[in-house]
């Protein structure tokens, strides 16, 4: 069902404008495109309030920030808040300082890890925020390079599982598991089915743009329910909010927030659902600004 438009915001009024990264605000070169930054600081001017929800964890989007234009300047960022880790975790902008941290005690550990071992899936322990970027690891089948490209990538910070490294881990972030794209969508459906007691929610890979991304966090952990905690926080409804995403890991923040845009570059099932802006490459942040406020 295609959401439809609600009343254009007037200018001066607050709202929430909740931009999803990798894909959507950012585009190929993993650049802000000029268009998109100048409308999320037309916004704020405006008084409206601008988060970013990404499924990077802080550590991964600092990273990311030290390559962007100019280098390293966190408080020249567009954004007022960051949700980030999937929903896990929320902080004020560029301040950086944590308003919401949830995660899995040691005991959800234990039993997550033993229903990825039955089922021989590759996966990295993230430890709780704010050391996410410290992981343990276990790699069960020979062929999934995106596994061990990120592994690579992040090979300062990951231990192998053992015995012992679980019984000392204590509490995670989430348990992501990467599966390649052929039959990965059916690991997440068997994923889904088991871990009911969990939120697992499945995205695609941000490095090879194919194999899946399924990550197990405590339960409540979502795009959506962070928006909903921000929304609360700064006194505003759903129909205040939109939001703009392109991957499966958005679906339920389009789905809760008011007003809703996907870009071009989304998969079909996401275009079939929600009003279609611009792609990534093209300008489609600033694009669904437009439509939201009537600019």
């Amino acid at each position: 069902m295609v959401k439809q438009s609600g009343k254009h915001l007037v200018e001066n009024s607050k709202g929430l404008f909740i931009t999803d990264l990798d894909g959507t605000l950012l585009n190929d070169r993993r650049q802000i495109g000029v268009d998109d930054a100048t409308a999320l600081q037309r916004m704020r001017r405006q008084g409206v309030q601008v988060a970013l929800a990404t499924g990077r964890s802080a550590y991964s989007l600092e990273r990311l920030i030290n390559t962007l234009e100019p280098a390293g300047a966190l408080p020249d960022l567009p954004f007022d808040y960051v949700i980030f880790s999937t929903g896990a975790g929320i902080m004020d902008y560029p301040r950086r300082r944590i308003l919401r941290n949830l995660g899995l005690d040691g005991g959800d550990v234990l039993k997550i890890v033993s229903l990825l071992e039955n089922l021989r899936l590759d996966y990295m322990i993230h430890k709780k925020i704010p050391e996410t970027a410290h992981f343990l690891y276990a790699q069960h089948t020979a062929d999934n390079p995106d596994f061990l490209r990120r592994l690579d990538i992040y090979k300062d910070f990951g231990v192998p599982v053992s015995a012992a490294g679980l019984a000392g881990f204590g509490e995670a972030t989430e348990v992501l598991c990467i599966v390649p794209e052929v039959g990965g969508h059916a690991v997440a459906a068997r994923l889904l089915e088991i871990c009911k007691e969990f939120s697992v929610i499945k995205a695609t890979s941000p490095l090879d743009g194919k194999s899946l991304w399924i990550e197990i966090f405590a339960s409540g952990v979502s795009k959506s329910q962070a928006a909903r905690w921000l929304a609360d926080l700064l006194g505003l409804d759903r129909q205040q909010v939109c939001g703009v995403g392109n991957d499966y890991n958005d679906e339920d923040l389009l789905h809760w927030a008011g007003q809703s845009f996907v870009v071009a570059n989304s998969p079909p099932s996401l275009r079939k659902g929600f009003p279609i802006v611009a792609a990534n490459t093209h300008g489609g942040v600033a694009e669904a600004a437009a439509r939201w406020l009537g600019w």
